[in-house]
C-alpha cells in the first residue's frame, strides 16, 4: 500500500501493511477480504506467556512457558494405528523438556534442529524427565526476541500463514477501532452483565480481545463479544417469530368438547399425562387466529406420533385439510399405512403422496387435493413445493425434521395459505440447540413414556466377544424374535478408523449371511437403494419373513417392528449418542425384552470407550443429548448446513448456554416493545441483525 493511502475499514486486505497480494489469497481462504474482517477475526485461544523456566524451576501438574532450541526429534507408530511425534529441548535457562504430540503425524515436519521456540503447557514429571503434552508453541525467527510475559492471541490458520502473519496484520488494523460504532446500547449491556459494570464497549472489547494485558481482560473481552453473537441471533429470531404470528393470519380451528373426546376414543390406549398436556397446547394454539408454531420434542417410545394423529384428526373435524411430512418416502409410507388401519372405517380421506406414484395417478391425486376431497395428505418435501395446492389446508406437521431449519420454514411462510404449522422429532435436542435451530418455535416435550416399557439392556463389548454374542442372537431368533444390525456406511473402506479399516453394511451382510449366521434369513437395506426396494425389504422383515437385517442408518427413526428384540451397532465409536439412541429404540418396543451391543473400533481412545459406555448406563434421551452436546459439539450434533444452525464465530453452544438465556431474554423484551427495531437507539442493532439474519430469517425488509 502507497505510504500517502489511508488505511480504512473496507481496504483490501492486500493493501495492509505486511500482507501483499499473494498472502491476501490466503488470508482469503478464511474469509478475511477487508481490513475490518481482521479486527473481527478473534483468537481461538491465548498463550500466557509468563517468564520462562530454567528446568530447576519445573513442577509437575503445573502450568508453565519454556524457550529453547530443539535438538532432536523422533517419530512412533503403534500396532493400534496411533501415532507419537517428540520434540527435545535444549532450554536456554538449563536442562531439556521434551514436547509430545499424540496422532498429529503432520507435526513431524514443523520442526527442524536448531529451531528457537516458546512453549507453553503442562509439565509433566516422568520421574527422570519433563514433558509437556500438546504444548501451544511460537516459532522465533533467526534473533528475534520473545515477545512481553503477556497473553498471546493463537489465531485459526491456514496452510500457508503463521501466527506472526495474522497478529502483525491485526495490529496493522487496530487503529481502526476509533471508527467502529457502538451497536449495543449500555443500559442493554449493563442488563447483560447482570450488574452495575456494564460489558465492555466496542472499542475496548476489540483492543483486549487482540491485545489483553492479561488473562482476566480478555476474557472480559470475549463475553462481551459471546452476548453480542447471541443476542443478535435471538434478536432475528423473536423477530422472525413476531412476524410470522402477527403478519398472516391462520385459520382458527375450535376443539370442542364433543370432538376433543371423539377423537380419544380413537386411541385403542390411555395417553399419557405429557400426552394430554401437549394435545392441550395444540388444542388452545389451533384455536387462535395466530400460525400455530409448536415444536414437539419426544423421546424413544413417549408417543408422538399419537400427538400428530390428533391435530390432523382436530384439523379435518372442523373441515380443514391436514399434511404431514416426513424426511423420506420410507417413513412417509409407514406413516400412511397406520392412519389407513387406525381409521378404517371412518370417512376421513387418506392419501399418500410420493415420488414413486405414476404420473398420471399423481396429477389425479393433486387436483383432488386443490378441490379439498382429500382430508388427510401423507408427503415428503414434496407436499410443499409450487405443484401441490391445497383446498383447504389449516394444519402443515413436519416428522422427523430436526435438520429442516430455521429459513426452510421461513419459505414455508411465503405460501398463499398459512396453516398452522407444528414440527415433531423422536432426537431430543439440548434446550441451548432448540433455542437457535428452533427458536422461531413454541417447544413442547414428551419426557414421560406409557406404561410397561421396559429398558434395553445395552452392552459395549468388543470384537473378541462376537462369536459369542451371535449365538446370542441364533438363540433369540430359534425363540421366535428378530434383530437388526447396523453398519455407519453403506460400502468398507480401507483409508479409514483406528485400526485401519472400516466396515460397511453390505460387506458385513455378506459376511454375516454366509457365516456366522448363515442358518439364519438374513436381508439388506440401505439409503441407495430405490424407494420401492426399501419398502419391499422392510416389509418382508415387519411381517417376520427376514429374520435378520443388516442396516445403515436408515433404520435409526420412525421404524417399528414390535418382534423386533436385538440391535447390534458396529462400530458405534463413530455415531453420536443420540444416533445411538436413536437405534437403540428400535428394538424391545413389544411385549419381549429388548437387547443392545455395540461393537466400537479396535483401538479407539479411552474417552471413545467411556463415553460409550456412559450411554449403555444411561437411557434418557434428554440427559444423552447434553452430553452429546457437550462431547460433540452442535456443529457435529446436528450438521450445521443441514440444521439452519447459523456459523458461530465466538459463541460456543455447549459452553455459553447461560449466556444464551440471557440474550434470549432480552431480546424477546425488546421485540415485545419495538418489534422492527424502530426506535431509534435501536437503529444500529437493527442494521446488524438485517446484515446477519436478514436473509434467512426474511426479515430484510423490516423497518
Amino acid at each position: 500500500m502507497a505510504s500517502d493511502t489511508v488505511l480504512e475499514s473496507k481496504t483490501p486486505l492486500q493493501f495492509v501493511p505486511g500482507i501483499g497480494p499473494q498472502r491476501a489469497l490466503l488470508f482469503e481462504r478464511m474469509g478475511l477480504r477487508k481490513a475490518i474482517d481482521l479486527l473481527f477475526y478473534f483468537p481461538r485461544a491465548y498463550q500466557d506467556i509468563v517468564p520462562w523456566s530454567s528446568v530447576l524451576e519445573l513442577v509437575d501438574g503445573t502450568m508453565a512457558t519454556v524457550l529453547g532450541q530443539v535438538t532432536d526429534m523422533d517419530s512412533r507408530h503403534g500396532f493400534d494405528g496411533r501415532s507419537t511425534v517428540g520434540v527435545l529441548l535444549a532450554l536456554e535457562g538449563g536442562g531439556y523438556v521434551r514436547c509430545v504430540w499424540y496422532n498429529q503425524p503432520f507435526r513431524r515436519e514443523q520442526f527442524s534442529r536448531g529451531m528457537r521456540i516458546l512453549a507453553t503447557g503442562i509439565i509433566k514429571s516422568t520421574g527422570v524427565s519433563f514433558q509437556i503434552r500438546h504444548p501451544e508453541v511460537l516459532f522465533l525467527g533467526e534473533g528475534e526476541e520473545p515477545p512481553p510475559a503477556r497473553p498471546m492471541p493463537i489465531y485459526p490458520l491456514t496452510e500457508g500463514l503463521q501466527q506472526r502473519h495474522v497478529a502483525s496484520a491485526v495490529t496493522a488494523v487496530l487503529p481502526l477501532v476509533e471508527s467502529i460504532e457502538e451497536a449495543i446500547p449500555e443500559e442493554i449491556r449493563k442488563r447483560a452483565a447482570g450488574d452495575a459494570v456494564p460489558l465492555m464497549c466496542i472499542g475496548d472489547a476489540l483492543r483486549a480481545i487482540h491485545a489483553p494485558s492479561d488473562i482476566a481482560e480478555a476474557d472480559r473481552a470475549r463475553a462481551r463479544f459471546i452476548f453480542q453473537e447471541l443476542f443478535v441471533l435471538q434478536l432475528a429470531m423473536a423477530m422472525h417469530r413476531h412476524r410470522s404470528r402477527c403478519t398472516q393470519p391462520a385459520p382458527r380451528i375450535e376443539s370442542s368438547a364433543q370432538i376433543h373426546a371423539r377423537i380419544l376414543k380413537r386411541f385403542p390406549f390411555p395417553l399419557t399425562g405429557d400426552q394430554l398436556k401437549v394435545i392441550d397446547d395444540i388444542r388452545a394454539d389451533m384455536a387462535s387466529e395466530h400460525p400455530m408454531n409448536r415444536l414437539i420434542q419426544g423421546d424413544v417410545g413417549s408417543g408422538k406420533t399419537v400427538i400428530a394423529q390428533y391435530a390432523m384428526l382436530n384439523a379435518v373435524a372442523r373441515g380443514y385439510q391436514a399434511a404431514l411430512m416426513a424426511p423420506t418416502e420410507l417413513l412417509a409410507r409407514q406413516h400412511y399405512q397406520k392412519l389407513k388401519e387406525q381409521l378404517q372405517g371412518s370417512r376421513v380421506m387418506i392419501e399418500l403422496l410420493a415420488g414413486s406414484i405414476p404420473g398420471r395417478d399423481k396429477r389425479e391425486l393433486l387436483q383432488r387435493i386443490a378441490l379439498g376431497t382429500v382430508d388427510i395428505v401423507i408427503g415428503t418435501q414434496a407436499l410443499v413445493s409450487e405443484h401441490v395446492d391445497f383446498g383447504k389446508l389449516g394444519l402443515l406437521i413436519i416428522d422427523e425434521q430436526h435438520r429442516f431449519g430455521v429459513e426452510q420454514r421461513a419459505m414455508l411462510r411465503e405460501s398463499r395459505t398459512v396453516p398452522h404449522y407444528l414440527v415433531m422429532t423422536a432426537t431430543p435436542i439440548p434446550r441451548t440447540l432448540s433455542m437457535t435451530v428452533f427458536g422461531d418455535l413454541d417447544v413442547s416435550v414428551l419426557r414421560e413414556k406409557p406404561p410397561g416399557q421396559s429398558l434395553v439392556k445395552t452392552y459395549v463389548s468388543d470384537l473378541a466377544e462376537q462369536d459369542r454374542w451371535w449365538r446370542f442372537v441364533i438363540d433369540q431368533v430359534r425363540s421366535g424374535r428378530q434383530a437388526f444390525v447396523v453398519a455407519p456406511r453403506v460400502d468398507g473402506s480401507d483409508d479409514e478408523g483406528a485400526n485401519g479399516s472400516s466396515i460397511g453394511a453390505i460387506p458385513l451382510w455378506e459376511q454375516l449371511a454366509n457365516g456366522p449366521l448363515a442358518e439364519l434369513r438374513v436381508d439388506l437395506v440401505h439409503g441407495r437403494m430405490d424407494g420401492e426396494d426399501k419398502q419391499r425389504r422392510l416389509e418382508a422383515f415387519d411381517s417376520g419373513e427376514t429374520q435378520v437385517l443388516v442396516a445403515t442408518t436408515v433404520v435409526e427413526v420412525g421404524i417399528d417392528v414390535p418382534n423386533a428384540t436385538i440391535m447390534t451397532i458396529m462400530e458405534a465409536d463413530r455415531m453420536g449418542l443420540a444416533q445411538l439412541h436413536q437405534l437403540r429404540g428400535r428394538v424391545g418396543r413389544g411385549r419381549f425384552p429388548g437387547y443392545a451391543c455395540l461393537f466400537p473400533r479396535p483401538g479407539i481412545e479411552t474417552k471413545d470407550r467411556e463415553r460409550l459406555t456412559q450411554f449403555a448406563e444411561n437411557h434418557d434421551g434428554f440427559a444423552l443429548a447434553e452430553l452429546d452436546l457437550q462431547m460433540r459439539g452442535p456443529g457435529e450434533l446436528l450438521g450445521t448446513r443441514q440444521s439452519g444452525l447459523p456459523p458461530l464465530r465466538i459463541a460456543d453452544l455447549a459452553r455459553d448456554g447461560d449466556v444464551l438465556q440471557t440474550a434470549r431474554r432480552i431480546a424477546i423484551e425488546i421485540v415485545a416493545l419495538d418489534p422492527d427495531l424502530n426506535l431509534p437507539e435501536h437503529g444500529k442493532l437493527r442494521r446488524q441483525v438485517v446484515a446477519k439474519h436478514g436473509s434467512a430469517l426474511a426479515i430484510s425488509d423490516v423497518g
